[in-house]
């Protein structure tokens, strides 16, 4: 079945159907029906449909959707895609009063309606699964708010800090994440339905209604960019990504973490897999897969970008692809985040022990307490490293007399800043490593997260 056979003399042939026939949208069945349901109410009230027209189909939509709920609802291989579906499951339940189904409406609107929604509807659902994961972070960070290790850059060790400090930088990120999402659902938040196949209809329609029927807070503005963009999905999509991207860092790290060279985790024999030949291997799958999808979702947000690039106004069929990409990005998200959190929830982290010369920036800070510069500092602690390492000696094997020699401003005392522990704890800036800092940020990332869901 069509929606389109009047003008044509013979049906679609084979390579045509093939090709052009789409299942992916399938799983837009709910919101097709919600949408026809908003649809046809709204033409009851203009007065386009009669009461018992629209009491028919309103009924015979009400049953349709209760078998979609319950997974009744049976595809068919005449079915072109999810709109013909529900017109010809609706025929079979009410008969031709099916046919006034389509008034005033396009596949057009109807399908830019239910991306809409659909989209609408995971975005919560990704929404609620990033709350969950940042708040087992936040209870792990809190943990592990006195673990000692190093911080990075360079993929060098930096400064001493704390296990718990590290991992809530991705529970912030999860926290950026669900603000993204909740930002680009205002945005879809807008109903085209109404907008017809391009420049809307001569019927005396009622978008307003069908958009509040919907639960939508605004209506379209141009019927023609109503049914021809997606920039809205495209966003959706980069969401998608960049959640992705965040979880591959921090999957990356976990990878590092659980080698040998490493020694910063363990994880449980559950969430590893073993090798075909090597018998000792415990393999860290979750991680490396959660980081290989994110480049296939990083695809499909190159690929939703390339889709508009050279598209005239307003719908061509280039953009039934929006709905694969749309599902792929947003399938791969949400079971990532569930591997992830059944993945850190069965680590045991360790404490590693930082080189004593990541608190080489402890002594500098202590010259420039007391008048010198930072560059002045800087270059006397820079100094001293270079002679102790000439010696083969290393930072914690200092004297006061290495530190007196180096810098006139050096007391005895400041051999105590050579404890990474002491370091940590001296880290008193906003957003540091210090246990206090940590446990602060944790109590602020819950409440923050609260009112990001609302």
């Amino acid at each position: 079945m069509t929606l389109w056979g009047g003008r044509f003399g013979d049906g679609p042939g084979e390579a045509l159907w093939d090709y052009t026939r789409d299942d992916s949208d399938r799983r837009l069945l709910v919101d097709d029906i919600r949408g026809s349901i908003a649809h046809v109410t709204m033409l009851g009230s203009s007065g386009i449909l009669t009461g018992d027209e629209r009491d028919i189909l309103v009924d015979g939509l009400t049953a349709l959707l209760e078998e979609a709920l319950v997974g009744g609802f049976d595809f068919v291989e005449t079915d072109e895609d999810v709109h013909t579906a529900v017109e010809r499951r609706l025929h079979e339940i009410v008969g031709d009063t099916a046919g006034k189904l389509h008034t005033a409406r396009s596949r057009n609107d109807q399908v830019a309606l239910d991306v809409r929604l659909y989209a609408t509807r995971s975005g919560w659902e990704r929404i609620d699964q990033l709350h969950r994961y940042a708040l087992d972070l936040a209870d792990l960070a809190e943990k592990h708010a006195e673990t000692l290790i190093p911080s990075y850059t360079h993929l060098q060790q930096a400064q001493p800090t704390t296990l718990g400090h590290h991992l809530l930088a991705y529970a912030w990120m999860a926290k950026r994440d669900i603000d993204r999402f909740r930002g680009a659902m205002e945005r879809f938040d807008v109903s085209p339905l109404g907008a017809g196949a391009s420049a809307g209809t001569s019927l005396p329609i009622d978008p307003e209604e069908s958009a509040r029927l919907l639960g939508m807070s605004s209506v379209f503005e141009n019927s023609l960019d109503a049914v021809g963009s997606r920039d809205h999905l495209a966003e959706y999509i980069f969401c998608c990504a960049q959640a992705m991207l965040n979880l591959s860092r921090f999957a990356e790290e976990i990878v590092l973490w659980s080698t040998s060279e490493f020694g910063r985790l363990r994880l449980d024999d559950t969430v590893t897999t073993g090798s075909s030949a090597l018998p000792q291997k415990r393999n860290p799958d979750i991680a490396e897969l959660v980081r290989g999808r994110s480049a296939r979702v990083a695809g499909d947000l190159a690929a939703i970008v390339a889709l508009q690039k050279a598209l005239p106004l307003s719908y061509n069929r280039d953009l039934q692809e929006d709905k694969r990409l749309l599902f792929d990005a947003d399938d791969v998200l949400g079971a990532s985040l569930d591997a992830m959190r059944a993945l850190i929830s069965h680590a045991e982290f360790a404490a590693v022990a930082p080189s004593g010369e990541t608190v080489a920036l402890d002594l500098a800070e202590a010259l420039v307490g007391r008048g010198a510069t930072f560059r002045e500092a800087h270059r006397a602690v820079g100094k001293l490293l270079l002679d102790l390492e000439s010696e083969g000696r290393a930072l914690a094997a200092v004297t006061e007399a290495d530190l007196t020699g180096a810098h006139g401003l050096f007391t005895a005392a400041d051999l105590g800043l050579l404890d990474a522990s002491t370091s940590v704890a001296r880290r008193t800036s906003r957003g540091g490593g210090s246990p206090e800092s940590v446990r602060s940020q944790a109590g602020d990332l819950r409440v923050q997260l609260a009112e990001a869901i609302g």
